[in-house]
């Protein structure tokens, strides 16, 4: 038997869809022409499923900085920062994080799904609690899996779940640790942060937001779930990405607790990894200045969200609870969803397609991420297009009315 036969059925579903063409999951961009538009396959199609929030990838400062540090530094550092030591320009992007959060202490990692690795698995251990959201993404769950604690799960966004659990533990020795997301990134819902803040306070537990859908996108400085709703304080650990409204790559930590840069020589993840190259460090700083400084990026991507979330909805479609950046359809099954992905794709609409089991009750999901990049009428070609694909796949009646007209 090979060793591989314990995927025989991730095989059959993946030989699945790979005899769909184009395959979901095997995508190749020809050409990317701007932050929300590229070739597939030789057609211009308008990009909805990057994560590129506020469109930073293209920014042309962004670029600028990032090639001066290539020339200047090299192309990587060949090594962790503990073995070969930190340039100064991983410090300084540590201090301009730390100086945006308002908090005393950063520490960076080379993606963030190695932010949360390293965390979890890090500052709880046995004999502590680790608290999850029911819904947490997977680098949660694997950081809860690399580390020792006990891991007690939650019902996604209900702080009276939270609370009973918690109330459990009471007099149980060993940290309480938290773990919630800011923006969920299958849905797009927000956590119940202020009540969960309260339950946190109650039980004297420690919390910990993972900011990575929200950095850029909520708060009055960009901040956050926690600075929009005013419950910064409460936060202890806040841990995010580059990858999303950054527009690079890497992850961080920043906090306030004393102490803190012991992590530094205690986390495997960040010990045993090769740190960030320069370029990489400079394109960030510029994206996190660029951020600081732009509130109306933040104000058009509200507007661009709001507007292919209520042109959705007004269409008929199963949307989720809330409007943010990451707007998605729920369908009944997935090889409806499969067919009205590829059809979408074939008219000039790239989206990400999320399949059970990685996605909230097992439904799968034409998944929308919005850039503040995108013009209104990508936007309403996107709705438009929507629209089109679910009458012909009989999800919708063929009585729906224009969805342009229905969001002007």
């Amino acid at each position: 038997m090979s060793i591989l036969a314990k995927f025989s059925q991730l095989q059959h579903t993946y030989d699945a869809l790979s005899a769909v063409k184009p395959n979901p999951f095997a995508v190749t961009f020809d050409e990317i022409i701007s932050s929300t538009e590229g070739v597939i396959d030789g057609r211009q199609t308008i990009l909805l499923g990057t994560n590129n929030y506020l469109g930073l990838t293209m920014d042309p400062e962004c670029i600028e900085q990032s090639v001066q540090a290539l020339r200047q530094q090299g192309t990587g550092t060949t090594g962790s920062r503990v073995a070969n030591g930190s340039y100064a320009s991983h410090r300084a992007l540590e201090q301009d994080l730390a100086n945006f959060f308002g908090r005393e202490h950063c520490m960076v990692f080379s993606t963030g799904y190695q932010a949360n690795l390293g965390m979890l698995s890090t500052l709880v251990g046995r004999g502590d609690h680790l608290i999850l959201d029911a819904d947490s993404h997977a680098s949660i769950y694997d950081g809860a899996r690399l580390g020792h604690a006990e891991v007690i799960r939650f019902r996604h966004s209900d702080p009276e779940d939270l609370y009973k659990r918690l109330r459990r533990l009471k007099d149980v020795p060993g940290s309480k640790m938290i773990v919630v997301e800011g923006i969920y990134s299958m849905l797009g819902d927000l956590a119940p942060l202020r009540e969960i803040a309260a339950v946190k306070r109650e039980m004297g537990a420690y919390l910990m937001v993972d900011e990575a859908h929200s950095m850029g996108v909520l708060g009055e400085r960009g901040r956050g779930l926690a600075e929009a709703a005013g419950v910064e304080a409460d936060v202890d650990f806040i841990v995010g990405t580059f990858s999303k409204s950054l527009g690079s790559v890497g992850g961080f930590c920043v906090a306030d607790i004393e102490g803190f840069d012991i992590l530094r020589v205690a986390c495997r993840p960040y010990m045993f990894t090769a740190s960030l190259p320069p370029s990489i460090i400079a394109s960030t700083r510029q994206a996190l200045r660029r951020l600081e400084s732009d509130k109306p990026l933040r104000q058009r991507l509200s507007s661009n969200a709001e507007r292919l979330y209520q042109g959705l909805r007004q269409l008929g479609l199963n949307v989720g609870p809330h409007a943010s950046p990451i707007v998605s359809v729920a369908l009944e099954d997935q090889e409806l969803a499969v067919r009205f992905w590829n059809a979408l794709l074939q008219s000039g609409l790239y989206l990400n397609l999320a399949l059970p089991p990685a996605t909230p009750s097992n439904r799968p999901l034409l998944r929308a991420s919005v850039s503040a990049a995108h013009s209104r009428r990508q936007i309403d070609r996107a709705v438009e297009l929507f629209g089109e694909v679910a009458v012909a796949l009989g999800v919708l009646p063929a009585t729906t009315g224009s969805p342009v007209a229905m969001v002007a």
